[in-house]
């Protein structure tokens, strides 16, 4: 069964491997293009992350040397990859190619500098999530103690946002920038979240955060990253982040789940799901206790209902 992941880190490590990794078949890629084909993902976002120990005056410049390297390793060196950069193109991927969608994680490489922003998005940037762990000009990541919410500035990004037809990504906000952008945003989505009540970790969404995402009709990625799945030492399996799913059902989530991996930016992996090449064994333990239409809808149908221009 195809799939849509919304989330992986490759271009960081193709950033940080200065041209000596291959897209198509790197090893130490866990989304190279010869996995994401076995594992049968139809659709991959590439997000754009900045390391907060890069200068601020040079963050701009790091997130256009990720998206060069999206242009010319990920698609010119690949035809099978084929670039979405409108949310109609989903429909235009063929048999035999990969989608392949830019998003920013953390506002960080733009300051308070908006036109920024509108270069990225003429690049291709689709999801913008204000944050990464830490804080920034726009608003308080999940691990800033003060847990402020969003800036008059994280407001115009939002504001940018639903004018553009880009998606608000909560994933990594402090609690109060959550609500505060489900509030404000025409297009929230989580792309890689967990349940907070199963794993208590402040990455993770609590039930009321997620029963106001699936009020707002929009999307919940689940994340492979064992810490966000099970709390207790000791091995993960692909059963324990199918708890996180059903738990999502069981709020009302059944038709807004998602998958949103993180391959490349974790370093500890679920047994039998440690790089895209896996994503199978996933789905195929999810056919074991969910009807085939629900599978087919946390694998790709439910992001494709929700794009913008479909709903809302």
């Amino acid at each position: 069964m195809k799939l849509i992941d919304l989330h992986c880190d490759a271009l960081l490590k193709l950033s940080e491997g200065k041209g000596s990794l291959r897209f198509a078949d790197a090893t130490e890629l866990q989304t190279n293009k010869k996995r994401l084909h076995k594992g049968q993902v139809k659709v991959q976002c590439f997000a754009i992350f900045i390391e907060p120990d890069i200068p601020s005056d040079q963050k701009f410049q790091e997130a256009l040397i990720q998206i060069d390297y999206f242009y010319k390793e990920v698609l010119a060196k690949n035809p099978d990859m084929v670039h979405i950069k409108e949310w109609s193109d989903f429909e235009k991927i063929n048999i035999g190619q990969i989608g392949a969608m830019l998003t920013l994680e953390g506002v960080d490489a733009i300051g308070n500098d908006l036109t920024k922003l509108h270069i990225l998005y003429q690049l291709g940037v689709r999801s913008v999530g204000l944050t990464w762990n830490n804080a920034n000009l726009a608003a308080d990541g999940a691990g800033e103690p003060r847990g402020g919410g969003l800036t008059i500035f994280g407001k115009e990004i939002v504001k940018f946002n639903n004018e553009h037809q880009i998606l608000t990504d909560i994933s990594h906000l402090s609690d109060k920038g959550i609500w505060e952008v489900i509030e404000l945003a025409k297009y929230p989505i989580a792309s890689h979240s967990n349940s907070r009540t199963l794993c208590h970790h402040l990455r993770n969404l609590t039930d009321e955060q997620a029963k106001a995402m699936f009020k707002r009709n929009a999307m919940i990625h689940v994340i492979y990253f064992p810490p966000f799945v099970k709390a207790e030492a000791g091995e993960v399996t692909i059963s324990d982040l199918i708890k996180h799913i059903d738990h999502f059902c069981s709020l009302g989530g059944v038709n807004h789940i998602g998958l949103g991996s993180d391959f490349d930016g974790i370093g500890t992996f679920i047994t039998d799901l440690e790089d895209a090449s896996k994503t199978q064994n996933l789905i195929n333990e999810l056919l074991k206790h969910f009807k085939e239409d629900e599978v087919r809808g946390f694998a790709y149908q439910n992001f494709l209902n929700h794009r913008p221009g479909v709903v809302g």
